[in-house]
């Protein structure tokens, strides 16, 4: 049953239960501030929960946050040094982290997931669903171990988080206004069959987005980013990453410090939802018939030689 709600707040201004100073255990770890820095940020800075925050993108939005001012948990599920290096550095830049192991296409872990973040962080304002499985399929062969591997990480482990940060933010007393961003993709505007399992997989993530934003509200906004090419990507060359990131309109695609602006700027964007915000130079104007990665001058090269 739903709690009746108060007027949405932002996660910086939610009301939510005081947070003591974490303790330390073999799955998550935090470390107290200072008590006079502790005293001048209170008690209701915000704290997210970021997925696959280890390394790459998730660890740039881990550290972007904590610029912003919130506190992060950092999910990982093998990048154990990677993740207590961005820990790290989130509590160098004076806010709190703790950092949480699991296999994010094992439902039960998941739901382990967002309990202990919860107990050890003593609320949740935001996910960012960044984690992700990509992995190259097309039509002609895909398999049902290739699409079940893409569906549990891409869609049914943010879905669920985004249905347990609800619960908690509806049975708040008073409620309070939670934020959920998913990572998708731009190639969901601009389709080829390259990396069937996981279009299929974050497409279907973006209906839902669309589906929670409208049934969680008002206790959730529920948003998506769409990057372009933003990184280096499996057996791609750094001159053919060059070439792919500059094949937009604007002549470059996103950086990760362009999702990370985008991702707080919805954060904290109080009349936003259901919303995908494509960061990605415009790189979804263009019709491709492969994906990017593919149709630099190297790999035609290569293909063409083989």
């Amino acid at each position: 049953m739903q709690a009746s709600a108060s007027s949405p707040l932002s996660p910086a201004q939610s009301t939510a239960v005081a947070r003591p100073e974490p303790g330390h255990d073999n799955n998550a770890q935090g470390q107290s501030l200072p008590e006079s820095q502790h005293a001048q940020r209170g008690n209701n800075t915000p704290v997210a929960l970021v997925t696959g925050a280890g390394k790459r993108i998730g660890q740039a939005i881990a550290l972007g946050l904590a610029k912003a001012q919130w506190d992060v948990v950092v999910h990982y599920q093998h990048s154990h040094e990677d993740a207590q290096k961005t820990a790290d550095q989130v509590r160098a830049l004076g806010q709190r982290a703790w950092t949480i192991a699991a296999d994010l296409s094992d439902p039960t872990q998941v739901g382990g997931l967002f309990k202990q973040a919860l107990e050890q962080a003593q609320g949740l304002d935001a996910v960012i669903n960044n984690a992700s499985r990509f992995a190259w399929d097309g039509p002609k062969d895909v398999n049902a171990d290739g699409l079940l591997a893409h569906w549990m990480p891409n869609l049914v482990a943010p879905v669920l988080l985004t249905q347990a940060l609800f619960a908690y933010c509806s049975a708040a007393k008073p409620s309070k206004q939670g934020v959920v961003i998913n990572l998708l993709d731009q190639k969901l505007h601009n389709p080829n069959p390259d990396f069937f399992s996981y279009t299929l997989s974050k497409a279907a993530l973006w209906q839902a987005t669309d589906l929670m934003a409208r049934d969680f509200a008002p206790y959730l906004r529920v948003l998506a980013v769409s990057p372009g090419i933003t990184m280096l990507s499996g057996d791609q060359s750094d001159a053919g990453f060059a070439q792919a990131h500059q094949q937009t309109p604007l002549g470059r695609s996103s950086e990760p410090s362009d999702i990370v602006q985008a991702i707080v700027y919805l954060l904290h964007a109080r009349a936003i939802t259901g919303v995908n915000l494509l960061v990605d130079g415009g790189q979804h104007l263009q019709a491709s018939a492969r994906d990017v990665m593919f149709t630099t001058s190297d790999r035609l090269e290569s293909e063409s030689s083989s």
